[in-house]
């Protein structure tokens, strides 16, 4: 697919086609998987196509790159062995000790250990805002010491909405970048590229992957010169996309744009069903009008998504019961994969901020929902709240 194609295709055309044409031998038109560690040269130097060894350029690996950068509205994407390593990555190529960023206070845990625990010892250090107060965020920022601003959009797990456009202004404005994991919307539903941030990461664990099968992380960005410092990084560190792992998370970005219209759909059916439940106390969900990030989420989102979090009437114990008794909803960590999933975030994938500024509400629940009959989703559900 050519670039100029490729600027005028709409989303699903380049999900599908951007990255690889089909083999120029077989006519293969999915990438194959290149099971190689390294590669015959043409003489001493001489690179056959640009690849040497696979932890620097790898055929499946280079597909999944571009695709991720078409649907990302970038000029060079980057895949990883994990969301985490992205983040790492990012961290080290972009910062050095005696640095500072900006976190949001509702992030994922994983996202916060890895700044706590490993870069604040490495000499990077961190203060958390809220992505929905921009002046929070103003504030938090060092002038002279900040580099970073990290941004998710919606937040992990309480779904807090930050105005990437106007973030990018703070950022900007006292000579940091801005980063926004864009996991939870996906790229379907939302480019922060094109509204001015400067770096996006994913877990491609998650909706890209969608299948609940494999394990990836992902970069993109246009300014060519952050591209060059990633990719040394990238390659220096070497936490990269296995050839198996590629060519999984390039099939499943394939069909995001039907999956993820799928989840809005029965997120929708859901928040409606919980929305006013006399069993649930609140319902956090940025398509809901009551939401205080749905306007922003209107403007900068296609659809809201299909994440739930919602914080049941009867406590602890009663969260902690609705997620036992849930079955089509499988009582899991992580999300975005077409089996709907269900967990307690204070005792599952953010026990590591428990005690902390970001810890979350003992009676949160987090619905991360799939692609099945939705009538199904409610009605397990209403068994569940008992």
């Amino acid at each position: 697919m050519t670039q100029e194609h490729r600027n005028k295709a709409g989303f699903e055309t380049r999900a599908i086609h951007a990255g690889y044409e089909p083999d120029a031998m077989t006519g293969a038109v999915n990438p194959p998987i290149y099971a190689s560690s390294t590669y015959k040269q043409d003489g001493v130097g001489g690179l056959r196509g640009g690849y040497e060894y696979s932890r620097s350029a790898n055929p499946t690996r280079t597909a999944l790159e571009g695709a991720l950068a078409a649907v990302e509205d970038g000029e060079k994407g980057f895949a990883f062995a994990s969301g985490l390593a992205a983040e790492d990555t990012i961290i080290r190529a972009l910062t050095r000790p005696g640095d500072h960023v900006v976190i949001p206070d509702d992030a994922y845990g994983g996202t916060h250990r890895l700044f706590d625990k490993v870069a604040k010892v490495w000499g990077t250090d961190h203060s958390p805002a809220s992505v929905a107060d921009t002046d929070a965020v103003a504030a938090a920022i060092e002038p002279g010491r900040t580099r970073l601003v990290w941004v998710e959009t919606p937040t992990n797990p309480m779904l807090t909405i930050g105005d990437i456009e106007a973030l990018a202004a703070v950022a900007h404005d006292a000579g940091a970048l801005l980063v926004v994991d864009n996991t939870f919307a996906s790229p379907y539903l939302q480019q922060p590229l094109t509204l001015g941030a400067d770096v996006v990461v994913h877990s491609t664990t998650k909706y890209v992957g969608g299948h609940s099968d494999v394990v990836g992380g992902a970069v993109v960005v246009r300014d060519l010169e952050l591209a060059e410092k990633i990719g040394y990084h990238q390659n220096a560190m070497g936490a990269v996309a296995g050839p198996f792992d590629a060519f999984l998370t390039h099939r499943g970005l394939k069909t995001l744009g039907v999956r993820m219209d799928r989840h809005c759909d029965n997120a929708e059916r859901v928040v409606q069903f919980l929305d006013g439940d006399p069993r649930v106390a609140e319902v956090i969900y940025p398509g809901l009008a009551a939401h205080p990030g749905h306007e922003v989420a209107a403007r900068q989102m296609k659809r809201f998504g299909g994440m739930i979090s919602f914080r049941v009437a009867g406590g602890e114990e009663q969260a902690l019961a609705v997620c036992e008794r849930a079955e089509v909803f499988t009582l899991g960590e992580s999300l975005g994969g077409v089996e709907s999933l269900i967990e307690h975030p204070g005792r599952m994938t953010h026990a590591s901020v428990a005690g902390t500024d970001l810890e979350v509400p003992a009676d949160l629940v987090r619905l991360s929902v799939g692609i099945e009959t939705a009538d199904d989703l409610v009605g397990d559900l209403d068994r569940a709240l008992g």
